[in-house]
């Protein structure tokens, strides 16, 4: 079975443990994904396979994308993510992939865009410490010097200076999977995952 579903994630809240310790978890819906296509080491150099997730209408996607999943047999989804695998052999065309994959599993990573800050200076962005708070200060938030004079004559690449904050794409690794709620196609797991209510995860087994 693959290592990998698509879900969205609930939001979070707090369950208890075994132990009766009150530990913060996030709640995802994970699935049911669909295996939409398989990728062969013959034909396209590597095995893998597609899965899609999400029903949507067929006016929601272009013509290509419609045609492609007709191939398949499965109606419109509105996400299609590639999976790396050992073999695609073992995996068949409509093939559905559900949170019973991870009955035994205890540690997965969670892959999602993390929230978008907007434009934010140095101190947000990169916690730097800033200048005096007084009156006779003219130094409070700027990022202060980032490089030399005449030699090198330029800013190096990587210089931590203000710019755009979120929006990217992050992978929080072994978090544990706290429990699996198969009716619901619920996966709960232990601390916080990248995005908002609603946003779209990627769920894989820890290796």
């Amino acid at each position: 079975m693959s290592d990998t579903i698509l879900g969205r994630k609930l939001g979070m809240t707090q369950v208890w443990s075994e132990d009766d310790r009150l530990i913060p978890v996030t709640v995802i819906e994970a699935g049911p994904c669909e295996v939409t296509q398989l990728k062969t080491t013959d034909k396209e150099g590597y095995e893998a396979i597609q899965i899609g997730f999400e029903a949507v209408k067929e006016s929601r996607l272009n013509k290509p994308l419609l045609g492609h999943l007709a191939k398949s047999g499965i109606g419109p989804r509105k996400y299609l993510r590639e999976v790396r695998v050992d073999s695609a052999a073992d995996y068949q065309i409509g093939q559905e992939i559900t949170v019973e994959a991870f009955a035994d599993v205890k540690l997965v990573h969670v892959t999602g865009i993390s929230k978008g800050k907007g434009f934010a200076g140095v101190i947000k962005r990169h916690n730097f410490r800033g200048g005096p708070g007084g009156h006779g200060a003219h130094f409070h938030r700027a990022p202060g010097s980032i490089g030399q004079a005449a030699t090198p004559s330029r800013v190096f690449k990587g210089i931590r200076l203000p710019g755009q904050m979120g929006n990217d794409q992050v992978t929080v690794k072994n978090l544990e999977l706290v429990r699996i709620e198969s009716d619901q196609n619920l996966l709960i797991v232990k601390g916080a995952v990248p995005g908002g209510k609603g946003a779209l995860v990627s769920v894989r087994v820890a290796k």
